[in-house]
C-alpha cells in the first residue's frame, strides 16, 4: 500500500508539471532534447531515523553517504533517476540501559549500500532555475562487521522514498541540485542488539543532498 501510495503521488506530480511547464526553445541555454541521459554524482547529510541506535554507535545521528547515478529527463518533465550510494564507518558496538547508550569500546564497522530508483516531474521556473519532486523505491544492504567477537550480521532489504528540490544549470553542459530525501527501510534494524534493545527498526532517515548533473 506504500508503494502504491508514492507511485500515485509522483503520478500526480508529473501530470501537474507536464501541464503547467512552459515549452522550451532551441535557444535556451536549457535546451533539452526530447530524451537527456544525465550521469551525476551525489553526496548526503542523513540523519537516520534510528537516532539512538546510531548516536551510541557513532557519536552522531547524521552521517554521510556518497555515490553517483544517471537520470533519464524527458522534454516534457519526466525524470528517472538511478542513484547507488554508500555509507562506511567503524565506531564501537554498545548496550543500552535504564534509558542511555553505553559504549563498549568494541570496534564495529558498518556498511550501509542504497540502491535506489525513482521517477517523478521537473519543471522551468526560470531559465536555468528546475524544481522537481518525486518518489521511487530501493534495495538496501547492511552489513555489520567486527574482528573481536562472532556477531557479523548481514541483510537486504526493500525501502521507499520521496524526494523534492531544485536543480540549478551553471552551463549548457553542468547543473547543480540540493533536494531533501525522506526514506522508510523497516525490517533489518530491530532484529538484535542495541536497535532492538532501544525499539528502533527503520534504517530509513532524512537526508540533504547535492548533485553535480553532467548533461543538457
Amino acid at each position: 500500500m506504500v508503494l502504491i501510495a508514492l507511485l500515485a503521488a509522483s503520478a500526480v506530480v508529473v501530470s501537474a508539471f507536464a501541464q503547467t511547464r512552459p515549452p522550451v526553445t532551441v535557444s535556451s541555454p536549457n535546451a533539452v532534447p526530447s530524451l537527456s541521459v544525465r550521469p551525476f554524482f551525489v553526496v548526503a547529510a542523513e540523519r537516520f531515523t534510528a537516532q539512538e541506535t546510531f548516536r551510541t554507535a557513532f557519536s552522531h545521528s547524521f552521517q554521510s553517504l556518497y555515490g553517483g547515478g544517471l537520470q533519464l529527463v524527458f522534454r516534457n518533465g519526466f525524470y528517472v533517476d538511478v542513484t547507488a550510494s554508500q555509507f562506511k564507518r567503524t565506531g564501537q558496538r554498545a548496550f543500552f540501559f535504564e534509558g542511555e547508550g553505553f559504549p563498549l569500546g568494541i570496534p564495529l564497522t558498518v556498511t550501509l549500500t542504497p540502491l535506489e530508483i525513482s521517477a517523478g516531474g521537473r519543471f522551468l521556473a526560470t531559465p536555468r532555475f528546475f524544481p522537481y519532486a518525486g518518489a521511487g523505491v530501493g534495495t538496501y544492504g547492511y552489513k555489520e562487521a567486527s574482528e573481536f567477537d562472532d556477531g557479523d550480521f548481514a541483510a537486504r532489504h526493500v525501502g521507499y522514498l520521496i524526494v523534492g528540490g531544485a536543480e540549478f544549470r551553471l552551463s549548457r553542459w553542468v547543473a547543480v541540485s540540493g533536494d531533501l530525501q525522506f526514506t522508510r527501510v523497516p525490517g533489518i534494524l530491530g532484529q538484535a542488539g542495541l536497535s532492538k534493545e532501544v525499539g528502533e527498526n527503520d534504517l530509513g532517515g532524512t537526508a540533504g543532498r547535492f548533485r553535480l548533473i553532467l548533461g543538457r
